[in-house]
């Protein structure tokens, strides 16, 4: 269900996947504001395309924001995310990450996808709501987030923090 993308693999659409159309911008290294521009380009070039050949819009809902196929993303559809390297994160166990992204309105995935499990120190970071936030709430949601998560990360490695436990 992918369209063709660049060679550069920054820029992919995928149609009828869980969503009818979801677009993706992504890039090696930090530069969130590039990659957040260069989305709100294709999303703005995909709508007006729709548009011009078939006289319809996206279809959004002035309380509930763009109405997709997949519940999970109702309101911007937004999922703003970071592969990120977190051994201290790692050592202390999945329950402890997921206790500290909870708290921090954050969502830890392995970075094979949703259901691929986690493999290594690498996780795949990402605001966990979709809905009654902006786009750019969003993505600083997840940049603070990946920020504070990572200096905790050396922290824990030096000893001087102590995460959760069940």
């Amino acid at each position: 269900p992918c369209l063709p993308r660049l060679a550069a693999k920054t820029f992919l659409t995928w149609v009828n996947e869980e969503d009818q159309l979801r677009i993706i911008s992504m890039q090696m290294g930090g530069d969130v504001k590039a990659v957040f521009e260069r989305l709100s380009r294709a999303i703005k070039a995909v709508q007006e395309s729709v548009i011009k050949e078939s006289g319809k819009d996206f279809m959004l809902d002035p309380k509930y924001g763009y109405i997709h196929s997949c519940p999970t993303n109702l309101g911007t559809g937004m999922r703003a995310s970071c592969h990120v390297d977190l051994p201290g994160w790692t050592k202390a166990g999945l329950y402890a990450l997921s206790v500290r992204c909870e708290e921090l309105h954050l969502q830890p995935r392995g970075t094979r996808g949703e259901s691929g499990g986690q493999t290594g120190i690498t996780y795949d970071i990402s605001n966990k709501h979709r809905l009654g936030y902006s786009e750019v709430q969003l993505v600083q949601k997840m940049i603070d987030g990946v920020n504070t998560l990572w200096k905790e990360d050396k922290e824990i490695l030096a000893g001087k923090l102590i995460p959760a436990t069940p």
